[in-house]
């Protein structure tokens, strides 16, 4: 990791490297008990985040579909207003969409998020985690994102996958798993 990688980055470790999605690990469904997909993408307000920046600690990325409509509005506000909460479990946020980095950085700023949100415009981690798929609307198909949360524990293994999420108390219920566990 250069060093101004490092500097920026808020969640990198010490002497950590990113490293992109591993080429000829396969994109599919999510298994709960694997190694999650690797990834490096770039953060809004500068760096990266990458998988080993948060090893011995737990990651709870959702991925959503566009910065800025009403969904993915709340459901970024309600993971940002809980995120000390998630903090106090051990676990976490990584919000991450294929927006441009200057779309992410606007809408980090304008809602005064308290989360780090990543962007992934070249699709990499977004199919690596199984999450862009044809999706349909008014009868159009077209390549998107599937609003899905994942849960990594602090051994780099996916412990829960929410797919096809509604935003209403999700991220209420994110939390509340962690809790239980």
């Amino acid at each position: 990791m250069s060093q101004k990688t490092r500097e920026k980055s808020p969640h990198a470790s010490p002497g950590a490297t990113p490293t992109p999605v591993a080429t000829g690990q396969s994109a599919g469904k999510l298994v709960e008990g694997t190694r999650a997909p690797l990834f490096s993408v770039p953060l809004a307000g500068g760096g990266t985040a990458s998988l080993v920046d948060y090893a011995g600690r737990k990651l709870v990325i959702f991925f959503y579909p566009r910065t800025g409509t009403d969904g993915c509005t709340r459901e970024t506000l309600d993971f940002s207003r809980l995120a000390s909460a998630f903090a106090a479990e051990g676990a976490e946020l990584l919000g991450v969409s294929a927006d441009s980095l200057k779309t992410q950085e606007s809408f980090h700023r304008k809602n005064l998020l308290k989360i780090p949100l990543a962007s992934d415009e070249d699709h990499q981690m977004l199919e690596a985690y199984d999450v862009w798929q044809e999706k349909s609307m008014y009868g159009k198909t077209f390549m998107g994102i599937v609003r899905t949360t994942v849960l990594i524990d602090a051994h780099g293994r996916i412990a829960r996958v929410w797919s096809k999420v509604k935003v209403d108390g999700h991220a209420e219920e994110v939390l509340s798993h962690l809790r239980k566990r």
